[in-house]
């Protein structure tokens, strides 16, 4: 998304650079960073929107999120948001040898870098500064889940490379996440686009790291076996990396006996079929492939960012679209029509008064589905592939069949 008049708003974001005289800028550089709101502004931006009769934010993540996703600046502006510097991305006419080099540089020249970032020459070192960070986290003015350690050396960065995403030379260190007990009401079921059975946990609403959490997951049967998690325990839940709900286990001292054991189904909850456990895994699935849950859940992973980027498409208006006969396979999202979206309800809110307000698709949404639609058509090869959902090809695994076998035959 292009936030760019959003982010000109943000005062400490430097709109020119600060440069010595004479000195030439880059023809072009990246500065990559992330936008955050500082927790005494937070609490003070809410305080000021509950005496407005407005709704306030649950924490301070979000908050920044929505903000600078604002269609209009002037929104963006009125918010106390600020930004950390990290890195040097691309650039054209500027040499670095280092991390470190690039943050100095940064600063120098009017970014805002974080002034506790520290060099290392010991391992051991790095160690101790992680720990002593989970302990001084409190102190700061802003939530962090960790502390990100990277190699300095842009020459050592080249050597180690990357995997998909994933640099070799950095690594986050995650603080043990904030927990709260809650009661598990049952154990639901949803099906995945590959036929698996997934189980999650349905619970009584529990605040976590200042996010509401009523459901959570819990991954295998087996997994829940091993953590002798039953269907009315109190649990621990916790929220992985600080954004992932989990049930830890139960607390094995408030049982009552009234507990229910679990086991996944023998039918598939979406389409009656028998379940299959094939041998040497740990899934249970549905082999039925014209699955309504799998169809849909195909569906949902074809139009998403990683694949064919169909902005847009969301969740809610895949599901709508098929119960409404207009999506039967990944083939129906080209061949939808302008009048069949204009007007369709894609989510609902409810007001004071418990009235329910549906949100449709307008005519200026449905305009901008058509051209993401068309846009899509001009994807690369291992993006296609990758979007078609088939088990197992992931998307680096797509990059490397399609850079060998040129065509899909």
């Amino acid at each position: 998304e292009d936030i760019t008049a959003n982010l000109r708003t943000i005062h400490a974001i430097p709109l020119t650079l600060r440069l010595e005289p004479g000195e030439q800028p880059p023809a072009v550089l990246e500065v990559r960073g992330e936008v955050y709101l500082p927790l005494a502004a937070f609490q003070r931006y809410n305080e000021e929107r509950a005496a407005a009769g407005e709704p306030t934010f649950a924490n301070p993540r979000n908050a920044a999120a929505g903000s600078v996703r604002q269609l209009d600046p002037r929104i963006a502006a009125r918010r106390p948001l600020s930004i950390w510097c990290y890195q040097v991305g691309y650039t054209e006419g500027l040499e670095l040898n280092s991390h470190s080099q690039a943050l100095h540089w940064l600063t120098a020249h009017g970014f805002k870098v974080n002034p506790l970032i520290e060099r290392y020459e010991e391992f051991t070192e790095v160690i101790e500064a992680c720990r002593a960070w989970e302990e001084r986290r409190a102190e700061l003015d802003y939530d962090i889940d960790g502390a990100v350690v990277k190699v300095d050396s842009y020459a050592m960065h080249d050597t180690l490379g990357v995997v998909g995403r994933d640099p070799r030379w950095a690594v986050a260190y995650k603080f043990a996440p904030g927990t709260a007990v809650t009661h598990l009401l049952k154990i639901g079921v949803n099906v995945g686009r590959t036929g698996a059975l997934n189980p999650y946990a349905v619970m009584e609403p529990v605040e976590v790291g200042g996010v509401t959490v009523s459901q959570a997951t819990l991954h295998t049967e087996d997994d829940i076996r091993r953590k002798d998690i039953r269907e009315g325990d109190w649990v621990v839940i916790q929220r992985a990396g600080d954004v992932i709900p989990q049930v830890v286990g139960p607390v094995i001292q408030k049982r009552t006996g009234s507990e229910r054991e679990f086991r996944l189904p023998d039918i598939c909850p979406s389409c009656g079929s028998h379940t299959v456990r094939p041998e040497g895994e740990v899934v249970v699935r549905c082999p039925n492939r014209s699955c309504p849950s799998q169809i849909v859940e195909s569906i949902k992973h074809f139009v998403s960012k990683g694949a064919m980027d169909i902005e847009g498409v969301g969740e809610r208006l895949v599901e709508n679209l098929y119960k409404l006969g207009l999506l039967r396979n990944l083939a129906d999202i080209y061949a939808l029509k302008e009048n069949d979206l204009v007007g369709l309800e894609v989510s609902h809110s409810v007001n004071k008064q418990g009235k329910r307000l549906p949100q449709r698709l307008q005519e200026t949404s449905v305009a901008n589905i058509f051209k993401a639609l068309q846009d899509s058509r001009e994807r690369p090869f291992h993006r296609v592939l990758f979007a078609l959902g088939i088990r197992h090809v992931g998307s680096i695994n797509a990059q490397l069949l399609t850079g060998h076998f040129r065509n899909i035959d």
